[in-house]
């Protein structure tokens, strides 16, 4: 396989699994990525394995057992994948995905230790993924210990959102302690926006993103900028997502406690058992609800269109009307009928999906599936978080 001298690692460390991908470095910038894959089953009980793809296909393979943590493993694994695939490309940066910057870091950073620190304080506003996140960053710290490090935040896109959006109404000592509406999925978002703009004119005009997947959410931009957002402080706000709740009445919070409910039962409820997951009963995976005949599997896929409707038109009106509509994510990318079933429920906004282009738009490629006349543009654009990650490192890291 031909690769680059140089590239830079985009990484995503979550509980269970690793994310990687290898994006070959053109002068300050990267290319498109010459190799990605997956760690997954990292998981006590779990079963190890690799999938990596390149050029040539698809590879996948159990892992043997191994001492260390989980991290260890899918390390061993990755720097014995890029022995095999990429053994002629020598790394210039490792960038991470880190879900929270908090009210520092907006932009990405070369991490160090005061930086890690701070991030590790906001581990409990994004408790699945914040701690995977700097495990991971530690763990590559130890294995690369000469190669910057670069943080790049999912809050960061969303820095340009006006000061009513940000915030709750709450006493001023709580916003002056850093509780205000965040954001989530910026990554995604600058990804998306970059390839809309590249291809449609009403880009830069009032566009809704929509990022659904096991997290989901929504966002309001206008001039290319971020204004609203679904999620807020944590990534439990918005729209329901595969195992987290999504918006819901604080005053339920207040009922559970009074019931003797204790921090870690809700945060486990709210987080992991809620959802597609806790309304259908059977899985946090929206194909397997899609093959299912129970009806909770069909009323939880109800409930996420809805959901999904409902902040669609909220975001709306913030913009003050629509221009273009796009979806992303693993279920955005491939699941044509929820986007045909919202679409048809947002035509008062002037949108007109068109059925066959819809259900020819499976996440291989970007595609516009509006119909003709639609005053709205409709398109599927397949994300690619780790190139902004990288990208944004490359440039961080570029000699003077």
């Amino acid at each position: 396989m031909k690769t680059a001298h140089n590239a830079i690692l985009a990484v995503n460390a979550g509980s269970s699994s690793l994310k990687f991908a290898l994006y070959p470095q053109h002068d300050h910038a990267v290319d498109a990525a010459s190799l990605t894959g997956i760690v997954e089953g990292l998981q006590p009980g779990g079963t190890p394995r690799i999938c990596v793809r390149d050029g040539s296909g698809e590879t996948q393979r159990l892992l043997p057992p191994a001492a260390g943590d989980g991290f260890d493993q899918a390390l061993a694994a990755l720097q014995a994948a890029l022995d095999e695939y990429a053994g002629s490309t020598t790394l210039a940066a490792i960038a991470h995905r880190i879900v929270h910057g908090g009210e520092r870091y907006a932009a990405s950073i070369v991490l160090d230790a005061a930086a890690l620190d701070y991030l590790a304080s906001l581990a409990t506003l994004a408790p699945l993924h914040q701690p995977h996140n700097l495990a991971g960053v530690a763990a590559f710290r130890r294995a690369y210990p000469a190669l910057p490090q670069v943080g790049c935040f999912d809050t960061g896109f969303h820095a340009t959102i006006p000061v009513v959006e940000q915030l709750f109404a709450l006493p001023q000592a709580l916003r002056a302690a850093g509780i205000r509406r965040y954001g989530f999925h910026g990554l995604s978002y600058r990804y998306v926006a970059g390839r809309l703009t590249e291809r449609s004119a009403h880009a830069g005009g009032k566009a809704l993103l929509a990022h659904l997947g096991n997290g989901a959410s929504a966002c309001a931009m206008l001039d290319g900028k971020s204004i609203a957002t679904s999620m807020g402080f944590s990534t439990l706000d918005g729209l329901m997502m595969g195992t987290r709740s999504g918006t819901l009445d604080p005053g339920v919070l207040l009922y559970l406690m009074r019931q003797g409910w204790d921090l870690e039962r809700i945060e486990r409820t709210l987080y992991r058992e809620s959802g597609l997951c806790g309304v259908s009963g059977i899985s946090a995976d929206m194909r397997a609800l899609r093959a299912s005949d129970q009806p909770d599997a069909a009323l939880a896929i109800a409930l996420f269109t809805h959901r999904l409707v409902k902040e669609c038109g909220a975001l709306a009106a913030c913009l003050c009307g629509l221009d273009l509509l796009a979806f992303t994510g693993g279920i955005g990318e491939h699941d044509a009928a929820l986007r045909q079933a919202s679409c048809e429920r947002l035509q008062h906004l002037g949108v007109a999906i068109d059925a066959g282009r819809n259900r020819a738009a499976t996440g291989s490629q970007m595609l516009p599936i509006h119909a003709p006349g639609s005053r709205a543009e409709i398109w599927v654009v397949p994300t690619d978080e780790g190139r902004i990650a990288a990208g944004d490192a490359a440039r961080l890291c570029r000699p003077y």
